[in-house]
């Protein structure tokens, strides 16, 4: 008998899941906490929880995580340089300070246009690579021509030992701006994804678990693991992509809503048929468009982790994610005893950084370049959670609320606050962890709001379910503003909404959830069994999809019968004539697509490839197609049962 092993890594839990590949039923899962800096002993955890006699037996393990969405939405990413070769426009924001705008590039046709300054790029490199973790490099037409993208690459590579990304590897759409973010993210994230490869590889290692290793793609598809190494931006909503197919899997719905509760955000998304619905445009994380084909969904920076925190008598939830007070009790022995102990901060102190239920602690990270007060505070900050207070008292001298933000930024210090969770234990509907240390926080922020504290923390439930709601909504009625949904849902008007489509709920306590939800939108509210390890579950669910788009055009119109260009992803072919060119192009595209399923371990009749060729001609055109898309997709399927 044969298993399949699904794991999630999640900002809070890692989730595993293991299915019998015969007929598909789940036999076995399990949670864990999610661990910092290295998931690997999270993943130990959540597999050591699992039936030995399966795991002996396990043939495919697959991925998914939000590892890295989370990094981008908390703006607590690796830095990165941005390297710009050529005519970039430059009225648009970019997302580092360390940028390059460097002589070359090529034009449409793939022919240079400049020579490439790589003296100056290998002087940039090296002025900044003890800044950085990663360079990002874009050239100017390079899905034309990637050759100066190459070349800087493997000068950087050889120069600073660091990684670099090239927009060309990532997407052969035209769109410089967007390309050049997309390989800036994707430059950001190698790090956290190749830590979390290497831990679970390790593990499987360690375990002689000699399985198939693939990990889910934010269109629904998996991907072999090598590809995801090269190119971790393509796995950036691999959770939430996760969450759509494992709730279609563990719901038996084709066609439905779905709003996935995790520690870090809230992902709704929409599955229909059994196809995800995926945006007409690139994939958009924390504000910055990509070129990345993705599903379509909302996302809010609101979970079950998310910090709870007053100013004035104003409650604010999120965006950052905190370590619960239930669960810093359990993890750390003497936290409550400081909790009681702390004094409450002066009213007119309040902000983020300084709450009455705010602590810090070592994330274990190492520390980069920091500044005179970021060093004082963080030789201060250790193993065990200290207060503003007591940061104060060491370092002997008042604290900028910014200096803490800037170490949660740079991933050195980790916060603890009053969360969503702990609203849940105070309120007796979900008691994994130590309730007593969640009742003295809620105490006192409901002190501040001079509320009781089973008020507060039903304010705080409502709260979370108020936006769900919204961004369910806001998913569902697109192009009807924000403002006008807000306005319906907060009961200005004599209407309430209706959903013709099932809604299924995935997370942890989600549950708890469910009777705020349905007091503000009328739907069909299904929470299924395993929904809380429902990612892991789609991890394991995801199709093998491998798109390859392929551009065909004559070298001059002034000679439209002979010499034919072909841009395939990474290089650029010439041909005599027209149809040596489309018949390179198809048998091309042909291969790239069962290399790649055949790195996903899918070749045979498991595998369907289908052509789509659009052509592109003026009126009385004699002769070949003035341009000539093709688009190659194979879809494979591993036989697990639906």
């Amino acid at each position: 008998m044969h298993y399949s092993l699904g794991i999630d890594a999640g900002g809070t839990y890692t989730d595993a899941v293991i299915i019998r590949d015969s007929d598909g039923e789940i036999v076995d899962s399990n949670k864990a906490l999610t661990t910092y800096p290295d998931p690997l002993a999270g993943i130990k955890k959540v597999i050591d929880g699992l039936n030995k006699e399966y795991l002996e037996n396990i043939k495919l393990v697959s991925v998914s995580t939000t590892l890295s969405t989370n990094t981008i939405l908390e703006g607590n990413g690796f830095p990165v340089a941005l390297i710009l070769i050529g005519d970039h426009p430059l009225e648009k924001e970019l997302p580092t300070g360390h940028v390059l705008f460097a002589r070359g590039g090529h034009n449409h046709n793939g022919e240079e246009v400049s020579s490439l300054d790589l003296e100056s790029i290998e002087k940039f490199a090296l002025n900044v690579k003890d800044k950085v973790s990663a360079f990002a490099i874009s050239s100017y037409f390079s899905t034309r021509n990637p050759e100066h993208e190459l070349k800087v690459r493997d000068s950087i590579l050889k120069l600073t030992g660091l990684p670099a990304v090239c927009g060309h590897e990532l997407s052969q759409q035209l769109g410089a701006y967007e390309r050049a973010i997309t390989a800036f993210l994707n430059a950001q994230l190698i790090p956290i994804t190749r830590q979390f490869v290497k831990s679970i590889i390790a593990d499987m290692t360690e375990r002689g678990i000699n399985a198939r290793l693939l990990m889910l793609k934010c269109d629904g598809s998996v991907i072999g693991i090598r590809d995801a190494l090269q190119k971790p931006i393509e796995t950036i909503f691999s959770g939430p992509a996760a969450s759509l197919v494992g709730a279609s899997y563990l719901s038996g719905l084709q066609t439905c809503a779905v709003v996935d509760v995790g520690g870090t955000s809230t992902d709704i998304s929409s599955i229909c048929m059994g196809v995800p619905d995926l945006s007409d445009e690139g994939a958009v994380v924390g504000g910055w468009k990509t070129r990345v084909r993705a599903i379509r969904m909302e996302t809010t920076a609101t979970g079950g982790d998310s910090h709870v925190w007053i100013v004035g008598r104003e409650l604010f939830l999120g965006p950052r994610r905190v370590i619960p007070l239930a669960v810093a009790a359990v993890q750390y022995p003497d936290f409550l005893n400081n909790l009681k102990r702390t004094p409450m901060p002066a009213r007119e102190d309040l902000g983020e950084n300084i709450q009455p239920t705010k602590f810090f602690v070592r994330s274990g990270y190492n520390a980069g370049e920091l500044s005179k007060a970021e060093t004082e505070v963080l030789e201060v900050i250790g193993d065990e959670p200290v207060s503003v207070h007591e940061i104060k008292a060491l370092i002997r001298k008042d604290l900028h609320p910014q200096t803490l933000d800037s170490l949660i930024k740079k991933r050195l210090v980790q916060a603890i606050g009053f969360t969503p969770t702990d609203a849940l234990h105070v309120l007796d509907e979900y008691t994994a962890w130590n309730e007593e240390a969640s009742r003295i926080g809620a105490e006192r922020l409901a002190r501040l709001m001079r509320m009781t504290p089973g008020e507060f923390c039903t304010a705080v439930k409502k709260r979370v379910a108020r936006n769900m709601a919204l961004h369910l909504l806001s998913y569902i009625l697109q192009g009807v503003p924000y403002t006008a949904v807000e306005k319906i849902l907060d009961g200005n008007y004599p209407a309430k909404f209706k959903l013709e489509i099932p809604v299924v709920l995935l997370g942890g306590p989600v549950r708890a959830h469910r009777k705020e939800l349905e007091e503000f939108i009328d739907a069909e509210i299904l929470v299924p069994e395993h929904a809380e390890v429902g990612n892991a579950v789609g991890a394991l669910a995801g199709k093998g999809i491998k798109r390859v788009e392929i551009l065909i055009r004559p070298a001059s119109l002034m000679s439209p019968d002979k010499d034919f260009l072909v841009f395939v992803p990474g290089s650029r072919l010439r041909f005599d004539v027209y149809t040596e060119a489309l018949s390179a192009a198809i048998e091309i595209g042909k291969k790239l697509v069962t290399d790649y399923m055949k790195d996903c371990g899918l070749s045979g009749n498991q595998v369907e490839v289908s052509i789509e060729k659009k052509t592109i001609s003026p009126d009385g055109w004699n002769h070949p197609p003035m341009e000539t898309n093709l688009l190659v997709m194979g879809v494979g399927m591993r036989g697990l049962p639906s």
